[in-house]
């Protein structure tokens, strides 16, 4: 396995994901049938971001170093059930949800940052560990109700 540099990895993650899902995002075809990827790379970094589902998405981001997977991180979450088929409102909460991506701390560019508001819509995260093993989870709210949920967890892959 070759030697991470956290820094550049960081570096990798905050471009990739600013480019990816929460950005205009490179769609490739995907490795596992029915499923949607994106696929974002810069010299010897390379990630695939693969999901299935619309109002209920689990998926798994994957970076590879050189040809070498070295950092995932799986995903698993959407809309509130009793918003499911709801693809209006779907809709709205998925463009708030990558506007706070887009807003993600730097040193920490897995999910969003820890809040993130915008009119009557707020992002909330929590985070527990960092780059190399993490814990997470994001919610979103409109006028104060809870309308999606999702965990992430993920790390250094050895």
């Amino acid at each position: 396995m070759p030697e991470i540099d956290y820094n550049e990895l960081k570096k990798f993650l905050l471009d990739a994901n600013t480019n990816g899902y929460a950005g205009s995002g490179n769609k490739v075809t995907p490795q596992r049938p029915g499923f949607k990827e994106i696929e974002c790379s810069n010299g010897d970094w390379l990630m695939h971001d693969s999901y299935a589902g619309h109002f209920f998405a689990p998926g798994q981001e994957i970076v590879y170093y050189k040809g070498i997977p070295i950092w995932t991180m799986a995903y698993a979450g959407g809309m509130k059930f009793q918003h499911h088929g709801d693809e209006e409102l779907a809709h709205e909460t998925f463009v708030f949800l990558k506007k706070a991506l887009l807003a993600m701390d730097p040193e920490k560019p897995y999910r969003g940052p820890e809040h993130f508001e915008e009119g009557e819509w707020k992002y909330i995260s929590t985070l527990e560990g960092d780059i190399k093993d993490f814990l997470g989870n994001e919610k979103i709210y409109h006028e104060g109700e809870l309308l999606f949920e999702q965990i992430f967890i993920g790390g250094i892959i050895v």
